[in-house]
């Protein structure tokens, strides 16, 4: 057997077993030759013996008997520089053997500067080679990557390193010294007078503290030459050493012949200090760099801008031109404006301030040069001021370990503005101190703090020309914000004429309609949205004759009626449920951007922060080109956002949209909403014109029936049409006792089951959870069905049928927050329920007692309830849905036990039964 040395007389021999720990690196274990186990610590000793890049084995990697190495070590501890005089090896079974004689033949080659002549790299870095005739190089090539890494060097370092490993170069932890003399590469600062660096070769001894250079007489002869007698006999090694050195500058005209002496600029000096000190260290050679510039850090100097408006107004306006007084410091001193010019234009990179010296990013300099030649030639005003985006690096606040407390608080790039201007920001972003605007005294109801505030935020956005995004909470009423807008901006200009549109999905064009009756009687309205609406040139006539202060429509018809609608100067553009346009290439989107008014505002009730293909698309409607085009969005915002979470963009873009955007939410405990404990409000849907189709067919059939029926078979006819009737404004498909189709066209065929799937889908986006209660175990299957294939949310639906055990299960995984989304039959859930986790309770149909109704909600709204509760009882418009709805509210004219039960419709005459179930037409 192969043996790793030739024995000696004091020689003993030793067995070592070496496996494959993982990729790169080997397990070894160590035997007596007769075969005893070796202690980890012989071991070691054993085979890093003279290994002092290891510390003689101190940084190993050790288990109880077994050590790990890594492929450049095992070839190393097995070489003639660093192996034990007085050991030998053997393998302590076949494979180990084998591992030892791949190594022991890698030895001609592992330490010799002539392995780089049969070096091969991949064109694109990506691999490294050493076809050697007859030898298995896998191990080698493993090795030398795993040393380049060691000192930070990369394949893609190798063709610059080339010439230096095949001068010598290699291996890497030889010691870099001849005769005690040291090759030292020093870089000093220019002089006083002078703008250039200095590069040279130094030497210097372990016992001398100076660096010796030659006399300037001396300094371009040979370098045996200009050597001192003492030292002419390692002239050889230390030019050699100096090829090896410049061998590794960027600079190849550099000669090695004569001590390296050359002077550097700026750009020069950056470059030797970004990529050759790098590579000189890592290889063991010795560069002095002045004192200061060891321990620089990149300094960036202060800017602070006085800027004050041309105007003498006392209040400042948008378009007010500017004027700039910029002020440059770095380390407490004054640099004029002048002077920071002057350095821009020299490219420098380090400055000397008094007697200290600096480096700052000459990129950096350069913008902020751009800047003041941009403030200084555009005029600009305040409106550019406020929204002009500044390039990040020049607003960069210092790192935390850059500066004390005390210069943390003083940014980079500081804006000192006049008071007048500086209110004027804080109204915009801030949104406090905005001008008092009077109610409007035809306003039909009273406004809460919050809401007021709101309404005039949106008056004052009016006014300075901006559009404005209002995305408050769902419940908090940005409706009524909305109608006291229209309210102030009809009644406060008498012979305005221009009318208003209010764009919104069809599932709250019935919502809008009796919001606008109950809270603005005296605005005139006109709905455009019916089959027989009036078109082209018969709608022009209309808006001219009618003069409607408000057009309401749906997106849907808006994006077929665009080409004259956008003929219209509108008042106002105003989008509801703004989210609906987040895909901007869709023709409905188009067409909603080809409307123009004097303002334009969305309402949403979704985080828009959250979602920002939607966030881009509403900027684009109410502030075109803020935000650029998507492409540019997609890159600066949405890829770090989504991709990398990046919060640095994410606080970027919040400042950036915070004037457009005012946001409450009901969780905020310091807005003070004051609001009540439970809210309830009617979500009016209108039919379709397949549902309105077959209610009235349904009418007529069930009349002609009920004039043949007396007395109890008429109550039972008048219950089951009750029933049908409310099956058929919850879904036709229930009515007609049809199968599911998939979850849009079922959605396609009712607004009330898209308006409860729509509003499902906002409570879960902003983080709560909600109660849907049926009377129809149809209408909660549908829902399930619709809601999973939707918005991926899997509802539970509690019914009479499901065992007491698995009601308490998912009644306590409801409140842990388990999902988002219960529904309950009515009577099966109406009672003995705590479901406090919700704060939204959805009536998806009517029921005739409003007692029954009350014990559902109660559910939620119970001792335990924490939050604010929203009821939301959706009613489709003009059906029996509607009316009875209006009987309940005047129940007053009626007695308590009367309306207990639905028998009291079965008691009502033939015309009033008549005038209950007839259709409607809005």
């Amino acid at each position: 057997m192969m043996t790793t040395n030739a024995p000696s007389p004091f020689s003993k021999t030793q067995q070592l077993r070496i496996d494959v720990a993982r990729e790169g690196y080997f397990k070894l274990q160590g035997f007596t030759a007769n075969g005893s186990t070796i202690d980890v610590d012989t071991l070691i000793s054993s085979l890093f013996f003279t290994y002092e890049a290891n510390i003689y084995g101190l940084l190993t990697n050790r288990a109880d008997f077994t050590i790990e190495v890594s492929t450049a070590e095992l070839l190393d501890i097995f070489s003639s520089s660093f192996q034990h005089p007085f050991i030998s090896w053997l393998g302590a079974n076949e494979e180990s053997q084998a591992w030892l004689e791949k190594v022991l033949a890698l030895q001609e080659y592992w330490h010799e500067p002539s392995l780089w002549s049969y070096a091969v790299i991949a064109e694109d870095f990506s691999s490294l080679t050493f076809p050697i005739e007859d030898i298995d190089t896998a191990l080698l090539e493993t090795a030398v990557q795993q040393k380049l890494a060691q000192v930070g060097l990369i394949i893609a370092d190798l063709p610059k390193l080339l010439p230096f490993f095949l001068r010598g170069g290699w291996p890497l932890d030889q010691t870099r010294q001849t005769g005690g003399i040291s090759v030292s590469l020093r870089l000093s600062e220019p002089e006083e007078d002078s703008d250039v660096w200095l590069l040279e070769t130094v030497l210097s001894t372990a016992t001398t503290k100076n660096y010796w250079t030659p006399a300037i007489r001396k300094q371009f002869l040979p370098i045996e030459d200009a050597l001192p007698a003492k030292w002419r006999m390692f002239a050889t090694e230390i030019q050699q050493q100096q090829q090896q050195i410049a061998d590794l500058l960027s600079n190849d005209d550099i000669s090695s012949d004569t001590f390296i002496r050359v002077t550097l600029e700026d750009p020069e000096v950056r470059l030797f200090l970004r990529e050759d000190l790098a590579r000189l260290q890592a290889l063991g050679f010795d560069v002095v760099l002045p004192a200061w510039l060891k321990d620089l850090k990149q300094s960036k100097i202060r800017v602070r801008v006085a800027t004050s408006n041309v105007s003498t107004k006392k209040v400042a306006g948008l378009d007010d031109i500017l004027t700039f007084k910029w002020q440059f410091s770095m380390n407490g001193q004054t640099i004029s404006a002048e002077q920071f010019k002057k350095l821009v234009d020299e490219k420098r990179e380090f400055i000397r301030i008094g007697t200290e010296w600096f480096r700052v990013d000459a990129h950096w300099m350069q913008e902020m040069r751009t800047l003041m030649q941009q403030a200084e030639d555009e005029s600009w005003t305040v409106r550019e001021l406020l929204f002009r985006e500044l390039p990040e690096d020049l607003t960069t606040p210092l790192e935390e370990e850059d500066a004390d407390d005390a210069m943390r608080d003083d940014p980079i790039f500081a804006l000192e503005i006049q008071q007048s201007l500086k209110a004027y920001m804080e109204q915009l972003l801030e949104k406090k101190g905005l001008p008092a605007v009077p109610i409007p005294s035809s306003l039909q109801t009273e406004l809460r703090p919050y809401q007021l505030e709101g309404f005039e935020w949106l008056v004052f956005m009016r006014q300075q020309g901006f559009g404005a995004c209002l995305a408050d909470d769902m419940g908090l009423g940005k409706t009524v914000q909305l109608i006291t807008y229209l309210l102030h901006i009809y009644e406060e200009a008498d012979d305005y004429k221009k009318p208003s549109i209010i764009i919104c999905p069809t599932s709250v064009l019935g919502n809008w309609q009796k919001e606008l009756a109950r809270f603005a009687p005296s605005l005139n309205v006109h709905t455009h949205y019916q089959t027989n609406r009036a078109k082209d040139e018969d709608f022009t006539q209309l808006v001219a004759i009618e003069k409607p202060h408000v057009i309401l429509s749906t997106y849907g018809t808006v994006s077929q009626d665009t080409e004259f609608l956008q003929n219209i100067d509108w008042a106002t553009v105003v989008l509801d449920e703004a989210q609906n346009i987040k895909n901007m290439q869709t023709l409905q989107s188009k067409a909603i951007r080809k409307l123009l008014g004097d303002h334009h505002i969305a309402l949403t009730g979704t985080p828009v922060e959250n979602r920002l293909s939607e966030l881009w698309a509403i900027f684009d409607f109410i502030h075109k080109g803020y935000l650029g085009s998507f492409g540019r969005f997609n890159e600066e915002f949405i890829l770090p956002i989504e991709r990398d979470e990046s919060e640095s963009h994410k606080q970027k873009l919040r400042a950036k949209i915070q004037p457009f955007l005012l946001r409450r939410t009901k969780r905020d405990p310091h807005l003070q909403l004051n609001l009540p404990d439970k809210l309830e409000t009617n979500e009016y849907c209108p039919l379709t014109a397949e549902q309105a189709s077959l209610y009235e067919g349904y009418i007529l059939e069930t009349l002609d029936q009920l004039e043949q029926l007396t007395g109890f078979q008429k109550k039972g006819r008048v219950l089951k049409m009750l029933s049908k009737l409310k099956q058929l404004c919850n879904h036709p498909a229930l009515y007609l006792k049809e199968p599911f189709e998939d979850a849009e066209t079922m959605l396609a065929r009712s607004t009330k089951l898209e308006r409860i799937v729509q509003m499902a889908a906002e409570i879960v986006d902003n983080g709560e959870q909600c109660l849907i209660f049926t009377q129809y175990i149809g209408m909660g299957q549908l829902l399930q069905h619709c809601l999973s294939e939707l918005i991926n949310v899997d509802a539970p639906f509690l019914t009479g049928a499901m065992p007491k055990q698995q009601r308490d299960r998912l009644v306590e995984a409801f409140q842990a927050g388990d999902f988002p989304i219960f529904i309950l039959s009515l009577k099966a859930g109406g009672t003995g329920l705590n479901l406090t986790a919700a704060s939204h309770v959805l009536h998806a149909d009517r029921w005739w007692n409003p007692a029954v109704e009350n014990q559902a909600t109660d559910r939620a709204y119970r001792i335990g309830q924490t939050q604010f509760v929203q009821v939301h009882k959706f009613v489709t418009i003009g059906t029996i849905e509607e009316k009875i709805d209006k009987m309940l509210v005047q129940k007053s004219a009626l007695s308590e036990e009367l309306i207990q039960s639905s028998q009291w419709l079965t008691e009502l005459e033939d015309q009033e039964l008549r005038d209950l179930i007839t259709l409607d037409i809005y």
